[in-house]
């Protein structure tokens, strides 16, 4: 079936799917590097739960006209069961303790500790996927680990804004294993010929329906605050942006690419994520942070080295 971005790709050459796929999953990473600190913003105002819900109520109708002017086949009653469990691990539990993580920590460590995601997609796509894990992919993901320790640092007492350090980074660190196990489901699912765009419109609307009563109780004892121009702006580009673009933009790209070399993409989340943290909400980053930081990109660019085969009598390898 077609969609919008690939019918507006010339079919040449120049943009083969690998690059495309590249493409499209730096480009959502990127997005959603910005999203951290729009969400810290909006956080104030919204519980996480609750923000989570308004994010996917927004996002639906945008992707479900997207999918019918796509002309894309509506899947049959065992496909869209099958993507219920998809969405609950992605859209319940991981953006759930993305958003209650980053409340509780810096917009920072959010982009941060998250960019772990890359080492930890390595078990999953062995366990799933079959794609063995070479040695390489496991130092990756030892020293990933280790990098996110020092990132969560010590354990300190909340303050007196009302934020707990540990448990915030603790939930980070959640989202982000949550996140390479949707990103794997995500990549099973579209080698099954379900499309990203139907994956991203059916967990949208699976999301809803998981996330909804944990918000219903959540609004029970957390009220809204002031609801602003500035707040419904933030609310209309998490649903939009970051959620209906962003998260067809990197289903597209493990719809083209393997796990592990999509993966690869969720570096320019840090990136954006602690530029902007830092430039806009004056975030402090100290020595742990760099230091956890480094070891966090050397582990995950470490686990995508391939190693190339040996020459067959006298002729060069071709690398996969």
């Amino acid at each position: 079936m077609g969609c919008p971005l690939h019918a507006s790709i010339p079919h040449d050459q120049s943009m083969n799917p690998r690059v495309l796929g590249a493409l499209a999953a730096t480009s959502a990473a990127a997005i959603w590097g910005g999203m951290y600190v729009v969400s810290k913003l909006v956080l104030n105002v919204v519980p996480p739960m609750t923000l989570v819900v308004i994010r996917f109520a927004v996002a639906l109708p945008v992707l479900l006209a997207w999918y019918i002017l796509s002309r894309g086949h509506w899947l049959n009653r065992r496909e869209g069961l099958s993507l219920a469990l998809v969405s609950l691990v992605g859209f319940c539990i991981s953006l759930g303790a993305q958003f209650g993580g980053t409340k509780l920590s810096t917009a920072s460590n959010g982009a941060l500790i998250t960019s772990a995601t890359p080492a930890f997609v390595v078990p999953f796509a062995f366990l799933l996927l079959r794609e063995r894990p070479s040695a390489w992919k496991l130092a990756g993901l030892a020293l990933a680990t280790a990098g996110v320790f020092i990132v969560i640092g010590p354990v300190r007492p909340a303050d007196v804004t009302g934020s707990a350090p540990l448990l915030g980074n603790g939930l980070l660190v959640l989202a982000a294993l949550s996140w390479a196990l949707y990103s794997v489901l995500v990549r099973r699912a579209t080698n099954q010929g379900v499309s990203a765009l139907a994956v991203t419109l059916y967990v949208t609307a699976w999301g809803i329906a998981w996330d909804l009563p944990l918000a219903a109780v959540e609004l029970a004892g957390i009220p809204l605050g002031a609801i602003t121009t500035g707040v419904i702006a933030g609310i209309l580009y998490l649903g939009v942006v970051s959620t209906a673009l962003a998260f067809y933009l990197w289903n597209r790209g493990f719809e083209l690419l393997d796990a592990n070399t999509a993966a690869l993409c969720f570096f320019a989340q840090p990136v954006v994520g602690v530029l902007l943290g830092a430039l806009l909400l004056h975030e402090p980053l100290g020595l742990g942070f760099f230091a956890g930081g480094c070891l966090i990109m050397v582990g995950a660019l470490v686990s995508q080295v391939k190693r190339e085969p040996a020459p067959l009598h006298g002729r060069s390898g071709v690398s996969g």
